[in-house]
């Protein structure tokens, strides 16, 4: 996928395009289903499917006060689009000067003369240029004028359900910790991505070594709390079953930041310092406590590792920690 950072950057043979417009915080999973139906009228029309997207939620300029907490970093949004199939995107620089500008200007300047549009999708609030005054009602007469055409696209709901997917309630449910259901809302799991950085080892000290991630993370935080997931370790290739901490560790109270840990289950000797890995979140398994003794974190720990192999379907090994009562389900 191609990335332009400004409309400039555009060839000037880089032939029609279909264009969908929006933040795609996130780019959950009503995101993508606007970008399968921009590759399905791309298709047709011969076209390249672009996404238009902005630097920095606009709120952050006209109305900080509302602004919400980025879902992802613009880096990670990029990959996200770039993992949808997407021929381009356009990651404008919104700042005060893109919000003043006319709307009539917003499309002669970006959609006909840079991007050269046949079609643009929109959601229903989509709103653009000075004080928002261009609404799809305004698009679709420009079109007329510019030989383009526009698609409202209707809302997506989540199956099952009767609520709208949005980048807003994805941050709902990572604030409770509900990331299976997040993960369902996004399309995919729930997860950070850095470095393995160098902790206070404790983890190891405990008989259950973590790799801990750095405070700056690509991706927004579940809650504070224990979960079941992966760690998948892009230095190797290797996918390791996991138990997830997240949060300060109450029980010493000595972490000045929240920090994302990772157990890799059956993994004792396992070196990940330096290694660019991902944590994904699948189950919650309970909240963040404060333990009353080394022994009862222990095994409270142990308790947490079980569950997530239960959960992950991960067969017990004798010998190994975390195997409490957990059943063989190779002899099952």
């Amino acid at each position: 996928m191609i990335v332009f950072r400004d409309p400039a950057e555009v060839p000037a043979d880089f032939g029609r395009t279909v264009a969908a417009i929006g933040k795609f915080d996130g780019v959950h999973s009503g995101h993508r289903a606007v970008f399968r139906r921009a590759q399905l009228d791309a298709a047709r029309l011969g076209a390249k499917t672009v996404a238009v997207t902005f630097d920095r939620n606009p709120l952050s300029v006209l109305r900080p006060d509302r602004c919400p907490d980025d879902l992802v970093s613009v880096q990670r949004k990029i990959e996200l689009l770039a993992d949808c199939g997407l021929d381009a995107v356009l990651v404008l620089t919104f700042d005060e000067q893109l919000a003043a500008r006319e709307a009539s200007d917003f499309v002669t300047s970006i959609l006909v003369d840079a991007l050269h549009v046949a079609t643009v999708l929109v959601g229903r609030d989509f709103r653009f240029g000075r004080g928002g005054s261009g609404t799809p009602a305004l698009l679709a007469e420009l079109g007329a004028q510019h030989d383009f055409t526009v698609d409202e696209i209707e809302d997506v709901f989540l199956e099952g359900t009767d609520r709208r997917v949005s980048s807003s309630w994805v941050r709902e449910l990572l604030s409770v910790g509900d990331v299976a259901l997040a993960g369902a809302v996004l399309g995919r799991p729930v997860s950070v991505r850095g470095e393995v950085v160098h902790g206070l080892k404790r983890g190891r000290e405990l008989g259950f070594p973590t790799a801990n991630l750095p405070a700056l993370l690509d991706e927004m935080v579940p809650a504070d709390g224990v979960y079941a997931g992966r760690l998948v370790d892009h230095t190797t290739g290797i996918v390791h079953p996991a138990a997830i901490s997240v949060g300060t560790n109450p029980t010493f109270d000595d972490v000045a930041q929240r920090q994302v840990e990772a157990h890799a289950i059956d993994s004792p000797g396992l070196d990940l310092y330096g290694h660019d890995v991902t944590v994904e979140f699948t189950h919650r398994l309970r909240g963040m406590t404060a333990f009353d003794s080394l022994e009862s974190l222990i095994a409270g720990i142990d308790s947490d590792v079980v569950q997530a192999r239960l959960l992950l379907g991960v067969p017990a090994k004798p010998g190994m920690l975390g195997t409490s009562d957990v059943p063989d389900s190779r002899t099952e």
